[in-house]
């Protein structure tokens, strides 16, 4: 088995400017704190039974294969504001999965959380599961030159 089924769960932004827009995406993830390690993209559910812990107590391992849902925006237009948001909602029933949400757009990462937060209901409600929790974390970025915002729900079985 290459990853094993998570039992923790992180939230964690970053921002970065970069020479190009791959640069900005690697220093986003390097001030998110998970830039050595190899993301693997998935889906957005989050098994039963995790918990949350800091990225610092996560020990990711350089180059680890790391499951990440995320959502991340780069822009090269000088000025403009560029945002990045994910949420989690778990539901009522603990032995049933919660669900990750992600959103990126040019604006406020106010409203990009607030639009992130609705998609996670709505993922609940297509479900008719009952909303337990919600969490959100988001992040905007103003461009200088080339610029990336990022957000994500880390798993890592820890």
């Amino acid at each position: 088995m290459i990853i094993k089924t998570p039992t923790s769960h992180t939230f964690v932004t970053g921002a970065s400017e970069g020479y190009t827009p791959l640069n900005a995406f690697d220093g986003a993830l390097l001030a998110a704190g998970i830039g050595n390690t190899n993301l693997v993209k998935m889906s957005s559910i989050v098994p039963p039974g995790t918990r949350e812990v800091p990225v610092s107590e996560l020990l990711l391992p350089p180059g680890a294969l790391v499951p990440v849902a995320y959502a991340s925006m780069e822009s090269d237009i000088p000025g403009s504001m560029i945002c990045a948001a994910v949420a989690a909602a778990w539901p009522a029933d603990p032995s049933r999965p919660g669900l990750i949400m992600e959103y990126h757009a040019h604006g406020h990462r106010e409203d990009a959380e607030s639009v992130v937060r609705r998609m996670a209901e709505e993922g609940m409600r297509k479900r008719g599961w009952e909303v337990r929790a919600l969490q959100a974390a988001a992040i905007d970025h103003r461009v200088a030159k080339i610029g990336c915002a990022f957000a994500a729900v880390v798993l890592w079985d820890r």
